[in-house]
């Protein structure tokens, strides 16, 4: 359990989405929200499930009211560390969102520090396109994510230019640039 200020969650956040996500090329929405300073942090340091869900409304609400902000970051740094309960969570997630209607509005993307895809070995380097250094979860508007797609060469092929980018620079560099995002 860490006991980090939430600024200091923040910021080493805010490092992982320059150095990695943005580094990395991972998401060619992350540049610009970063640079209209647009991303909105919520971190939940003691939360329960049921807040969580709470606090996941409470946003899209939000952000149904404030069009300035592109995307919100629910970080938990002191919950959800094992990563099938993380799942559940993204899964209740999903459902709730769709269910309070806002299927198609709003999309929710997850990342998680032990994320690791469906059937891929732990240490395969790919899975460091979803990991981060909390577990949290991205909500993101889906008609901005349309716009910026609309402009971008091959969209459906992100995940494989990630995962091949990933891949070829390896474990240990992909570990280091996630390490270097705690200070």
């Amino acid at each position: 359990m860490t006991s980090l200020s939430n600024a200091t969650i923040i910021a080493q956040t805010t490092q992982w989405i320059k150095s990695v996500v943005i580094g990395c090329n991972f998401c060619p929405f992350a540049a610009k929200a970063m640079a209209q300073k647009s991303i909105r942090y919520v971190v939940l340091p003691d939360t329960t499930l049921e807040n969580s869900l709470e606090t996941l409304v409470e946003e899209l609400r939000f952000l149904d009211r404030s069009i300035d902000i592109e995307t919100t970051l629910l970080i938990f740094p002191n919950q959800y560390a094992d990563f099938e309960e993380y799942l559940d969570l993204v899964d209740l997630a999903e459902a709730l969102s769709e269910e309070q209607g806002y299927e198609g509005v709003y999309q929710i993307a997850s990342f998680h520090p032990e994320y690791c895809f469906d059937g891929a070995d732990n240490d395969d380097p790919a899975n460091y396109t979803n990991r981060s250094p909390y577990p949290m979860l991205h909500l993101l508007r889906e008609d901005s994510v349309s716009k910026v797609l609309e402009h971008y060469i091959d969209p459906e092929g992100i995940p494989e230019r990630n995962i091949a980018f990933a891949q070829e620079k390896g474990l240990k560099h992909m570990r280091s640039l996630l390490g270097a995002c705690f200070y």
